[in-house]
């Protein structure tokens, strides 16, 4: 506690540093409260493990292909350095979030599995703090989540009030607000959303950990296909707060009432249970405990889809075999969606864990990374893993999107050339009403309008073939809620063409796959999957064999892009091919 103390004299020198992720201009009526479209995937290219993690995570939430990054790391997956952390992990995230001009629309970095989940940053904190610090560590989600902080060069992650983004709570410990987040929304010390200045974050989630205590990668899939089906289903399980004479469940049971009350309000089921973890429950919806070590296997219980399960104790976010204590990947084995761990001895200090709060924020309808940070004040050294987007209590807009021409419904394969113009139409359940609608092509967002107006696309200047067309609406509330229609189409004005094979469809990750490509009006493509090129041809029609190691386990989709000159009019995508790659 010392150390978080004697940080109090850089209570007032907020970081304010911007970097990439805020750099480009935006204008004030940019919304949204966060979809796949906002999130960008690090993915360790090195890591079968870590590659077929992310296939799962983008084949359950249809991760856009530009917003995935294959990035090498052959080191240790337990720890790295600070220095390390800041040069070659957030630097190139940064770099490539600018590179593809996706800096305004990017609010969460999901790092996949196999990089080091421990930061150390013991060199850089001053001398009248390293003699007080016994564990100069933080977490690899924490210190992303920090990211100003970290870039600064001085230890203000430390500052026991570093996260403003958490969300005040009233006087009987239940907040008031639950508040949508962008990456470039300020906030100020007191929590206050601000139109300028203000300290600046990205939310940080890591979707498994398949090294040590860990996770292995099918249980990893498993979790997060069970987690994007929950969204919006409102569960009927009931969230249950543990309570008995241990510290870990002391630290913070006296607000339990008060949050039991504020979920009934909400109409989610809760109860205070004495023990350890629940026994025999069917219905576990969400869970707060407070315990150093426990058998989820023996407790006869169940977790529901889509829900968080957390406990606060020291050792929850080490995957070492020689930790002492449970892991936060026994809650993800049975079904959790998210949970969070330390990843070095916290102390008992409250705001390093998540407040009980986190329950009614996600109930509220707030994204899983959203409920975990509006409910930690300090998170520099909690690891949160699990999928950043489920929302199981969100109330989810319904998307159609009309040819405004002909007033045709869009459809999957409608051909479009020329200017096109969007009408977009959406119901939000139980009366809400939408604030406004963005356009995004291939991952990327052009455009936007309000309620009731209409979305233009000039198709002329980009390429023939292929296109992913989403166009997201985001409800009136303070959450922002996300719904969305996805509908692949096909641009066709500059006659050509190109056609896409893939053989076999199903591979053994130790086989090989045969690409082919087909073209008219193009010298040679580009070959590419979960954001790694794999391999170029030349000529309107080649092959190439692609070792489907590659690719990592599970459903792969395969691009082209063929080549007709330098320019995107000149390119021409073909439509991607599915497969899948077993053991």
């Amino acid at each position: 506690m010392s150390i978080a103390l004697g940080l109090r004299r850089f209570a007032d020198v907020r970081c304010l540093l911007v970097t990439v992720v805020c750099a480009a201009a935006v204008t004030g009526t940019a919304r949204g409260g966060g979809g796949p479209e906002n999130v960008f995937l690090v993915v360790n290219s090195a890591s079968v493990d870590s590659i077929g993690v992310a296939n799962a995570f983008v084949a359950s939430r249809g991760i856009p292909p530009i917003n995935i990054l294959m990035l090498p790391w052959q080191d240790n997956v337990e720890s790295t350095t600070i220095a390390r952390f800041r040069n070659e992990l957030l630097a190139p995230v940064f770099k490539a979030i600018e590179s593809r001009r996706l800096a305004t629309q990017i609010d969460c970095i999901a790092w996949s599995s196999d990089f080091p989940w421990r930061i150390d940053f013991k060199d850089e904190l001053p001398a009248d703090l390293a003699a007080k610090d016994s564990y100069p560590s933080g977490s690899l989600t924490g210190m992303t989540m920090l990211y100003s902080a970290v870039q600064s060069g001085g230890p203000m992650w430390l500052d026991p009030e570093s996260n403003d983004y958490y969300r005040p709570l009233s006087r009987d410990g239940v907040p008031a607000t639950t508040q949508g987040f962008r990456s470039w929304y300020g906030w100020g010390n007191d929590g206050g959303l601000l139109e300028a200045g203000g300290t600046r974050y990205i939310l940080s989630v890591m979707l498994g950990v398949t090294a040590g205590r860990g996770n292995r990668p099918r249980e990893v899939a498993a979790y997060l296909k069970s987690a994007a089906k929950a969204d919006g289903t409102r569960p009927e399980g009931t969230i249950y707060f543990m309570t008995n004479t241990d510290v870990r469940t002391t630290t913070r049971s006296s607000v339990f009432p008060a949050i039991v009350k504020a979920l009934g309000n909400l109409g989610v089921k809760a109860q205070i249970v004495a023990g350890a973890v629940p026994g025999g429950k069917s219905d576990v919806a969400g869970l707060m405990a407070g315990t150093p070590d426990f058998d989820w296997k023996s407790s006869g219980s169940t977790i529901t889809p889509g829900a968080i399960c957390e406990n606060l104790t020291s050792f929850g976010g080490i995957f070492t075999a020689n930790s002492s204590q449970t892991p936060l990947s026994e809650f993800l084995r049975y079904g959790a969606a998210g949970s969070s761990g330390t990843v070095i001895e916290p102390y008992s200090i409250p705001a390093k864990f998540p407040h009980a709060a986190i329950q009614v924020h996600y109930a509220r309808g707030a994204s899983l990374a959203e409920a975990f940070y509006q409910s930690v004040r300090c998170p520099y050294q909690l690891l949160v893993v699990g999928d950043p987007l489920c929302q199981p209590w969100a109330r989810i807009p319904e998307v159609e999107v009309v040819m405004a021409a002909d007033a045709r419904v869009l459809e999957p394969g409608t051909v479009m050339s020329g200017t096109v113009e969007l009408e977009p139409r959406a119901t939000v359940p139980s009366g809400g009403a939408v604030d406004r609608y963005e356009l995004f092509l291939d991952g990327v967002r052009v455009t936007d309008c309000g309620a009731g107006g209409r979305l233009m696309l000039d198709t002329t200047a980009l390429a023939d073939g292929h296109h992913d067309l989403r166009v997201v609406a985001i409800e009136t509330s303070s959450i922002e809620t996300q719904g969305r229609s996805v509908v692949p189409v096909l641009f066709a004005n500059h006659d050509r063409t190109i056609e896409l094979t893939v053989e076999p469809l199903q591979v053994s990750r130790k086989g090989n796959v045969r690409v082919t490509v087909r073209g008219n009006g193009i010298g040679g493509a580009v070959i590419f999957a979960t954001g790694r090129v794999l391999g170029r041809t030349t000529g309107p029609e080649s092959s190439i064999e692609v070792p489907a190691e590659l690719l990592g386990r599970g459903t792969v989709t395969v691009r082209a892009t063929g080549r007709g000159g330098t320019t995107p009019a000149e390119n021409v995508n073909a439509v991607p091919v599915t497969i899948e790659v077993t053991d």
